[in-house]
């Protein structure tokens, strides 16, 4: 009975898809933390505009009570504005990274 090839893995930058196609899709498992849209400039955000989510509310209102600044939360931002209040919250209160 002859033996049939071995296989090796040969790690390239490109990857294959379901259907065998190479793709050069990121791989989650090679870079586990590509860059998400907590990155990203909130003025560059889709929905930068529309209004804050009722996470983003919930935070801000919490962050804005922490820091004894209540004028900081308003329940009218958008979705930009509440990132960027929170974000300089954050920094405020050295709860950055």
């Amino acid at each position: 009975m002859a033996k049939s090839p071995t296989r090796t893995h040969v790690e390239t930058d490109e990857t294959r898809d379901r259907t065998g196609q190479e793709s050069s899709a990121p791989d989650p498992k090679r870079d586990p933390a590509p860059p998400g849209n907590t990155e990203k400039d909130p003025d560059d955000w889709v929905s930068g505009g529309e209004p804050m989510t009722g996470a983003q509310a919930s935070y801000l209102k919490t962050l804005s009570e922490q820091a004894h600044d209540p004028d900081t939360f308003a329940p009218d931002l958008t979705k930009a504005e509440a990132s960027r209040r929170i974000d300089a919250l954050k920094q405020r209160l050295s709860l950055d990274k």
